[in-house]
């Protein structure tokens, strides 16, 4: 596993980046990423706050620390960006960097609304770029073991799943996702939005409707959540429960498929590290499944930069952080209203 930060490439990249948000993401795992990647480097950083832009880059090697966003899409050394500031910046930030002709890998949830997430893809589209959404648990060998496995049909017809992903949100990142509803924080569009993905990858089908209820036990204010429980139906008619939040210190975090002749159990996957088992069941007993972990940044990464050379597609397009999106947004709906929600297409 490479380190987080390798050094800058000291010669010009063939693919400059520019990071949209002084993260702590970008610091630990997106700037290893970009710079394992052969000919990429991070060439410039922007953060409204210019004091902490200009120490971010020094520590991180970056040549240029930037202190609005036209000034980093002017710059001619950035060809691609990735973005990771609050939630409801995405959609302006994305737009720019499209009409600047810049390569756009961003974080989830794309925006706070359906219609700006769409209209960001539209965009991105339109102008020729490349976009891709930063769902790294696709990129997981564990779920990449998981789709493989249930598409060859090895627990038969797959009907029902589980994603247990209640953890104890860290100190440090104890910020706008608890009490800023404006920067779309809260655990749906935190968390659920990666369980929706991480199932419709492995399942290789799409969730058409929802019912959730949610939890405001011990961190969360403003009227957000930190915990929530939902069932999801999906359009092969598994049923999915999804368990999310951020107030649980030792329940550890799993996925689980469960199909008419066998099942596939994850331990330890919901993650941003590359671990974790996997064990299949059925008539002949428990098997351990050999996987071969790799870092999910660097893997998505790489999906990324192939894409920009025409080569294949990212690990998850924009249109992937749409629909994972559209879930997450109708789990929010269900835990408000006590409803059913059918989730938009």
């Amino acid at each position: 596993m490479p380190p987080s930060n390798p050094p800058s490439n000291p010669s010009r990249p063939a693919i400059g980046w520019g990071l949209i948000g002084a993260s702590t993401i970008a610091a630990e795992h997106m700037l290893g990423a970009i710079r394992a990647q052969a000919g990429h480097d991070v060439v410039a950083v922007m953060s409204s706050n210019a004091r902490r832009g200009r120490e971010y880059a020094e520590k991180n090697a970056i040549a240029s620390a930037c202190g609005s966003l036209d000034e980093l899409l002017q710059n001619p050394a950035v060809q691609a960006v990735y973005i990771s500031t609050t939630n409801e910046l995405h959609k302006a930030q994305v737009l720019a960097a499209a009409a600047a002709g810049k390569h756009v890998l961003c974080e989830k949830p794309l925006a706070l609304t359906l219609a700006d997430a769409r209209e960001m893809v539209a965009a991105c589209a339109g102008a020729g770029v490349v976009m891709a959404t930063n769902h790294h648990l696709r990129n997981a060998a564990t779920h990449r073991k998981i789709r493989e496995l249930v598409a060859q049909g090895a627990i038969g017809k797959p009907l029902f799943a589980r994603v247990f992903h209640a953890v104890y949100l860290p100190e440090h990142l104890q910020g706008w996702r608890l009490d800023r509803p404006e920067a779309g924080g809260g655990v749906i569009l935190d968390i659920t939005v990666h369980d929706v993905d991480t199932l419709r990858f492995v399942l290789g089908a799409e969730p058409v409707d929802v019912v959730g209820l949610a939890q405001s036990a011990s961190l969360a204010r403003q009227g957000l959540e930190d915990g929530v429980m939902a069932v999801l139906r999906f359009d092969n008619g598994v049923l999915a429960q999804i368990h999310d939040a951020f107030t649980v210190k030792h329940a550890g975090t799993g996925i689980e498929i469960h199909g008419a002749t066998g099942s596939i159990i994850g331990r330890n996957v919901m993650t941003q590290r590359p671990v974790g088992e996997l064990v299949l069941r059925n008539a002949d007993g428990e098997t351990p499944l050999v996987v071969e972990h790799e870092n999910l940044y660097v893997r998505g990464v790489a999906a990324f930069c192939a894409a920009l050379r025409g080569q294949g597609q990212p690990a998850a397009s924009g249109a992937d952080g749409v629909r994972s999106l559209a879930a997450a947004l109708a789990v929010l709906q269900s835990c408000k209203t006590g409803q059913r929600i059918a989730i938009a297409p």
